[in-house]
């Protein structure tokens, strides 16, 4: 049929190319499984979120390149770009990770607490986010960032604290809590214990204020719990899990860590509530999916 092999070869070429384009367009076009992916970064925070719409969401980034290789098998590689990252606070596993990204993902909106720290890396990481092309935002309660049935409200801190001085960043911790329908989940960065009491008073407070833009999403009750601070004995206070009341609790922290993380205590606090436990250091990345039917 066809006497000369190399025109077959290149219309061949041709009807795949297009074939694959067009499989690319559709698979643009539809509405995707809802999914939460908590990256195994070794001691560190990193979590995609990928929306039912094709928006990707980077909370916190871990330490080093470990997160472009996670990217890279979760984002389809004609994709280089991210909605949105947000960073709950200046310390190395939750920051460095980002410097690597910004020289390969096309970063849109940038999401933190604008508290920077003395390393080296703080500085350089408020000289990109200063002369980069970002729409930076300073994170403060009553925030809400949506689109369709998805949303992500602020909650902590209460106030604009950009340029304040924390002796421990930790204290600083931008939380978060991300719904989508009737699913929700708290990543709390590495607030202490001091962090959810303010948490639980303004919860309290907000009870009947919740049309006020100061309370809008002032909801600590959560499906799934993002434990703060690698698991340990610093943060998940009693009183704390019994508002949030989640079923799933997810631990990030590295293999047999310096640290001791996660501690006895918080492990054995989350048990006594009947609370599933996933961690990191145990079982790799963890991925939640929630179908759009």
């Amino acid at each position: 049929m066809f006497k000369n092999g190399k025109a077959f070869v290149a219309l061949l070429a041709l009807f795949l190319a297009n074939l694959f384009a067009w499989n690319i367009v559709y698979q643009l076009n539809q509405e995707q499984p809802f999914e939460v992916v908590f990256f195994d970064v070794g001691q560190g925070d990193s979590a995609l979120i990928k929306t039912h719409l094709g928006h990707y969401i980077l909370i916190d980034a871990g330490d080093g390149k470990d997160v472009l290789d996670k990217l890279s098998k979760e984002i389809p590689f004609y994709r280089k770009d991210i909605d949105l990252i947000v960073l709950s606070h200046d310390h190395a596993d939750h920051l460095g990770g980002f410097l690597d990204l910004v020289e390969s993902y096309d970063i849109t909106n940038i999401l933190w607490n604008g508290v920077s720290g003395e390393s080296t890396l703080s500085a350089r990481w408020k000289r990109e986010i200063d002369t980069g092309d970002y729409n930076v935002k300073i994170a403060r309660l009553g925030q809400r960032i949506s689109a369709d049935d998805f949303f992500i409200d602020v909650l902590y801190p209460f106030d604009d604290i950009s340029g304040d001085y924390f002796n421990d960043l930790n204290l600083s911790s931008v939380v978060v809590r991300v719904v989508y329908k009737d699913k929700s989940f708290l990543f709390m960065g590495d607030a202490y214990k001091e962090n959810e009491e303010e948490l639980i008073a303004m919860n309290k407070f907000c009870q009947d204020k919740r049309e006020e833009l100061i309370c809008r999403g002032m909801i600590l009750d959560s499906d799934v719990l993002k434990v703060g601070h690698h698991g340990s004995r610093t943060s998940t206070s009693e009183n704390f899990i019994e508002l949030v009341d989640p079923s799933l609790a997810i631990i990030s922290a590295g293999e047999d860590n310096r640290y001791g993380h996660p501690h006895p205590e918080t492990l054995e606090l989350l048990e006594r509530y009947g609370i599933r436990i996933a961690r990191t250091d145990l079982e790799g990345d963890i991925k939640i999916r929630i179908n759009h039917e």
